[in-house]
């Protein structure tokens, strides 16, 4: 096929546009054209009157050779390349070892899966519950402030991002095309199928949820198994070689090939795998609050006269601004039409997340305005970053009432440095609830300060950002691992214990659904090659 890219038309286009440009393009007659394919679809939204969608089409002609010869030198009409995933082994008939995949998030969902799809029948670990009875425990929570810590947000199965917008973009380098491999997967799991040509792809929760039912049958068809409520308490390690691990109940599985992607707050894990001797690391990441807009003033200042277009959806925002004190801040996670949402697994600790469902209705737009942090803001080596973030989570507990609900400011009074007397316009959306408090309080002093001076920046680009009654919700502590799990960067293994494959936002080498499942299927090859690596050599000896 052919691909033809930046093809640029009106936002209101007829039908026969395409059909149209593609002929021009080319200089075809539509009896040569066969097929037309889109790959992806964006706009671009600089000019708020005139809204451009963007297309990359995959085209099949009566002469596509001829044609590429033709437009060899032209830059926007290329071969289309394979998008076909290839596996790069498959188990060996004798295999005597079944390799291990610790966490079922995204990573260990897309690393188990290829795994059973090459025939090594995984053994799945996941410390939290499947993902219908975790969400009950979920709202629970959010409902009657009742926690459980093995089932939450952040532990079961589908990992943190279940409870999220659900987006299936990510800035990863991806030569491979395992992001297509990802998003085919997840149509067949039962995602709508724009999301492999929309540019921002998403999903949301309740979609999402069925999905991975689906995705956990197959891997259990495949002759994988899952086994939920099994926490990883200890590993065994021999001579530099992981040979196996404890489940909290006691039981002890063994394997030389262990994937461990666990997601970003573990920390018991993280603990257990430091006093093992398994190397890791203190890396940066982000701290800040939740910030809540209208979505109808969000979608007027990205879009002026077309908001509400029903192809350009809830619009979204990607800000960043570099303060005078040197700090970065930057919004992350932003949900459309979405809600912020109790994110913590330990008790007696608030923390803030974003969710929105796949129809992004919902009243408020949401994202988390992050300053970021790096070791040098908490010493005391390669823990000290959970420790920082366990101290913020507390604080934000006993400043919101010391009953998960989350402490909360209109982005005018923290401007101003006030106590809020009551809410405007914009009504929190954050379950349990909240309550009004200064805010100026709950981040480090240089956190603060960057905001402040962040929020009338962002402000000139998002008009209305700095509206004063917009709600800022504290804390927003989890946007990444604050410890890196260091590997190879050929083998995968981990750089000081052969046979554990670091893996996803755990390990540090992810940032979002999308980043995590690309992850799991690198880790898969990995561990599927070394199996067959040691296989061979066992052969011949």
């Amino acid at each position: 096929m052919i691909r033809l890219s930046n093809i640029q038309l009106p936002l209101d286009h007829n039908d026969t546009a395409i059909e149209e440009s593609i002929l021009s393009m080319l200089n075809i007659s539509a009896e040569q054209l066969v097929s037309v394919n889109v790959f992806r679809r964006g706009y671009d939204a600089r000019k708020k009157t005139n809204i451009m969608l963007i297309y990359t089409l995959d085209v099949e002609t009566t002469n596509n050779e001829f044609l590429l010869a033709q437009f060899a030198e032209h830059q926007q009409i290329k071969e289309t390349p394979d998008l076909n995933y290839h596996p790069v082994a498959q188990a060996p008939e004798n295999l005597t070892e079944r390799p291990i995949v610790i966490g079922f998030g995204p990573c260990g969902l897309l690393a188990g899966l290829v795994l059973a799809q090459m025939g090594y029948k995984p053994i799945i670990l996941e410390r939290g519950k499947e993902v219908r009875e975790r969400t009950k425990d979920t709202f629970g929570f959010w409902r009657k402030k009742i926690l459980n810590t093995e089932s939450n947000v952040q532990f079961g199965e589908g990992g943190a991002g279940t409870f999220s917008d659900g987006k299936l973009y990510s800035q990863v380098k991806d030569p491979k095309q395992y992001s297509r491999k990802v998003l085919n997967e997840f149509v067949s799991a039962g995602a709508p199928d724009e999301i492999l040509y929309v540019s921002k792809p998403h999903i949301g929760t309740f979609k999402l949820v069925a999905m991975v039912e689906k995705m956990r049958a197959q891997i259990i068809e495949l002759g994988g198994e899952i086994r939920f409520s099994a926490r990883v308490d200890d590993m065994h390690i021999k001579d530099g070689q992981i040979t196996g691990v404890t489940l909290a109940d006691g039981e002890q599985l063994h394997s030389k090939h262990i994937a461990i992607a666990i997601g970003h707050s573990a920390r018991d894990t993280f603990e257990m795998i430091h006093k093992k001797g398994i190397y890791i690391e203190a890396k940066p990441f982000s701290v800040g609050f939740r910030i809540e807009h209208e979505q109808s003033a969000i979608d007027k200042a990205r879009f002026g006269p077309n908001a509400g277009n029903e192809i350009l959806g809830a619009a979204d925002y990607k800000l960043v601004h570099h303060c005078k004190n040197g700090r970065s801040v930057y919004s992350f996670c932003m949900c459309p039409g979405g809600t912020v949402v109790a994110a913590t697994s330990e008790e007696n600790r608030v923390v803030t997340n974003g969710m929105s469902q796949y129809s992004r209705n919902e009243r408020n737009a949401n994202s988390a305005i992050v300053v970021g942090i790096d070791p040098s803001d908490y010493p005391g080596g390669p823990l000290a970053g959970i420790q920082f973030q366990r101290e913020l989570e507390s604080l934000a507990y006993v400043m919101g009432g010391s009953n998960y609900d989350a402490p909360a400011q209109t982005v005018g009074a923290f401007l101003r440095n006030e106590t809020p007397k009551d809410i405007g316009t914009v009504v929190p959306s954050f379950k349990p609830g909240i309550k009004l408090t200064n805010l100026a309080d709950a981040l480090p002093d240089f956190c603060i300060e960057a905001i402040r001076e962040a929020i009338p920046a962002f402000n000139k680009k998002v008009r209305g950002f700095a509206f004063d009654d917009a709600l800022l919700t504290g804390v927003e502590t989890r946007t990444s691992a604050p410890i890196s799990i260091k590997r190879d960067p050929e083998s995968f293994e981990s750089i000081n214990t052969k046979g554990l494959f670091p893996a996803g936002e755990g390990a540090g080498y992810a940032g979002g659904i999308m980043s995590a499942a690309i992850d799991g299927i690198k880790i898969a090859e990995a561990m599927a090659l070394s199996i067959n690596a040691e296989n061979t050599l066992s052969n011949k000896n």
